[in-house]
C-alpha cells in the first residue's frame, strides 16, 4: 500500500524528509484542519483484504491529542469534491 497523487491534492507532507514517505494530500484551507490522502493497494494487499486481513494504522501525534480519523473507499466520504 502506498500514498498516491490525486487531482484534488494541493500539498505534499514530508516532501524533503528522507525518514518519511512523501504524502500527497488535500489540506483544507481555513477549515477544520482536514487533511485527506489517497492510498493505492497492491494486488497482494487486495487479496489480503478479500480474505479478511486486518488493516493496522499508526498515527503520528507528536505529543498532541489524537485527532479523529476516517477510512473509506469513497472519495465523497472525505469532504473533497470530485473535479
Amino acid at each position: 500500500m502506498k500514498p498516491i497523487k490525486f487531482p484534488e491534492q494541493n500539498t505534499v507532507f514530508a516532501k524533503n524528509q528522507p525518514r518519511y514517505t512523501p504524502l500527497p494530500a488535500f489540506q483544507e484551507e481555513g477549515g477544520d484542519g482536514v487533511v485527506v490522502s489517497c492510498w493505492k493497494l497492491s494486488f497482494w494487499d487486495k487479496i489480503r483484504v478479500l480474505f479478511g486481513a486486518n488493516l493496522w494504522v499508526s498515527l503520528m501525534m507528536f505529543g498532541k491529542p489524537l485527532t479523529p480519523s476516517v477510512f473509506s473507499f469513497k472519495k465523497s466520504d472525505h469532504l473533497i469534491k470530485p473535479l
